[in-house]
């Protein structure tokens, strides 16, 4: 049998400008963003956890020139490179999200794209991007590049798994959501707090359990303990696990030991504790954030 590819590549990976439409607090810890505008008629949504490169506008002065220096195919090695020249407290940050909705026809009239940031401390203690999602206004520039899908449709849409922490939430509430209504399975979903647990449409068939962890535990610790407890998945679930590393290492380790063949898990660290992405060195004096 033909071995299924890991990854859905991106219809373009050009570099699409857009903008900031609104904003919106979901929770203590999610503020969402809705971007459009610039480039967005460009954009081609392919549903379930589509993802992209996200760079943000530098803080100080140099923001709207850092994003016109961004070489194209940034998310590439030569392009990185190029991008790393780009001088300090001029370059964007940049991370990766994912849509959580595209929308052909918004409130704007156009195309629309919602980005949930989850907020990991505020102040000085929040990450780059936290700190812009938590500051973002309307009419502000970004840009993004498409990645396409880390979630393989071809792996299976009828039998699922899904395990997340809560920056894997959006991954799995897009997944849900392009799912077809015959879809069976569990997700779980792991919150920072009751105020966090953001419900979203699903398949009847998928039961969705949100699980809310205390200030002690390890983001990922709660979602894997209850992978733990299920009966062994059918051969041809398709399990996706993502969010802090040791959740989606420890999980398909659990799945594979269980019988579940290796070619049926989608499993992505999103992050690591203690290991937060580097800021500019502009930024330094302030620790940077997750995710």
């Amino acid at each position: 049998m033909a071995r299924i590819s890991a990854l859905v590549a991106p219809t373009s990976q050009e570099l699409l400008r857009l903008e900031v439409l609104r904003t919106e607090r979901l929770s203590p810890h999610w503020m969402r963003i809705t971007l459009g505008g610039g480039d967005i008629a460009r954009f081609t949504a392919l549903g379930y956890d589509q993802w992209f490169r996200l760079f943000l506008p530098h803080s100080g002065d140099g923001g709207d020139e850092g994003l016109e220096r961004i070489p194209a195919k940034a998310n590439k090695i030569f392009g990185y490179l190029k991008y790393l020249r780009i001088p300090d407290g001029v370059r964007p940050v940049m991370r990766n999200y994912t849509v959580r909705a595209h929308r052909v026809v918004g409130e704007s009239g156009g195309p629309e794209i919602d980005v949930d940031f989850v907020l990991h401390g505020s102040g000085p203690t929040a990450g780059p991007a936290s700190r812009w999602a938590d500051a973002a206004a309307p009419g502000e520039s970004v840009v993004i590049i498409d990645e396409g899908l880390r979630f393989n449709p071809a792996r299976g849409v009828e039998n699922l798994l899904l395990v997340a922490d809560e920056t894997g939430a959006p991954a799995v509430a897009g997944i849900c959501a392009s799912l077809p209504s015959s879809a069976t399975g569990i997700a779980l979903v792991e919150a920072p707090s009751a105020e966090d647990v953001l419900p979203f449409d699903a398949p009847a068939g998928i039961e969705v359990r949100w699980l809310v962890r205390d200030a002690a535990q390890k983001p990922g610790s709660l979602a894997l303990a209850e992978l733990e407890k299920l009966p062994a998945p059918a051969s041809d679930t398709h399990a996706f696990i993502v969010g802090e590393q040791s959740l989606p290492t420890a999980g398909r380790r659990h799945l594979v030991a269980q019988g579940l063949g290796k070619d049926q898990i989608s499993f992505i660290g999103y992050w690591r504790v203690g290991a937060a992405s580097p800021a500019p060195k502009s930024e330094q004096a302030q620790p940077a954030g997750g995710r």
